[in-house]
């Protein structure tokens, strides 16, 4: 009934006898209802900005995580293109023979300590590849294949404590077998040089690839496998060994290539 009252006076405002005795007695009420619903229009008010502020937030959080995950796959994509190159530029150099045929996969699985001994990549006995086969990245030597399936392949790095390469250092042909090095993941060690050669720090080590009665290296030659760190300056020791730093980052093994087929050697 109140209601319908203010809606008279609404209506009755400016129109003469009636409408302005009324205005006066209940335009008081009036303004006193206003006064009191103000709060709940303002709750009212309060509640639909919220939510569409809190809309708002919502599509911009889902906006930037898109970003973000584009931004991510274009640095993967960047990353990934920079290894393809090298590898290009490994098999142009004339590192890898024609007569193998490079397979390349993606390492999945990586050994769970600081010696870097075996990766898992996603290739196996379907892509061609057999046990022993030469895997490789774009910075040279990585290791060979020692297990593999229809599917998956296992790789026993040359930084594990049972590998051995042949090799020898470029410029001076001092040969020797590549080990890692006891207690340093992140060296190797050239053992048992030819004490006639002259070695020196920077030079490269290359695999040697030897063949001979009846057997040869699994590697062929001319891999790159690292470069000298450290030569003893005592001539006796230097025929000993030298520390190498390997040119792969083991600690970082994204895409390798597996050399099959071929003759080793």
């Amino acid at each position: 009934m109140v209601g319908f009252i203010l809606l008279t006076l609404s209506f009755g405002k400016g129109s003469g006898a009636v409408g302005g005795p009324l205005g006066s007695v209940f335009g008081p009420l009036e303004n006193g209802a206003s006064r009191v619903l103000k709060p709940v229009r303002d709750l009212a008010n309060w509640f639909d900005e919220t939510m569409a502020a809190r809309g708002d937030r919502e599509q911009l959080s889902a906006e930037l995580e898109q970003a973000r995950a584009e931004a991510v796959a274009g640095k993967e994509a960047i990353q990934e293109n920079a290894q393809l190159r090298k590898l290009v530029n490994l098999e142009k150099r004339g590192r890898i023979p024609d007569a193998y045929s490079p397979v390349t996969g993606s390492v999945i699985t990586r050994s769970p300590t600081v010696w870097f001994s075996t990766v898992g990549i996603n290739r196996g006995s379907a892509d061609g590849i057999s046990v022993n086969d030469p895997v490789v990245n774009g910075d040279g030597l990585v290791g060979r294949i020692s297990s593999v399936s229809r599917g998956q392949s296992e790789v026993t790095l040359i930084t594990d404590s049972s590998s051995a390469v042949t090799a020898k250092a470029v410029p001076s042909g001092s040969q020797g077998v590549v080990r890692p090095k006891v207690g340093d993941p992140d060296r190797l060690v050239l053992e048992f040089l030819d004490q006639t050669r002259k070695l020196g720090k920077g030079q490269s080590v290359v695999t040697s690839g030897w063949r001979g009665d009846g057997i040869s290296s699994f590697f062929p030659a001319g891999i790159p496998i690292g470069e000298v760190y450290r030569a003893p300056i005592d001539e006796r020791e230097a025929i000993q060994s030298v520390e190498l730093v390997p040119y792969p980052d083991f600690r970082n093994l994204d895409l390798l290539q597996v050399l099959t087929g071929g003759n080793r050697g």
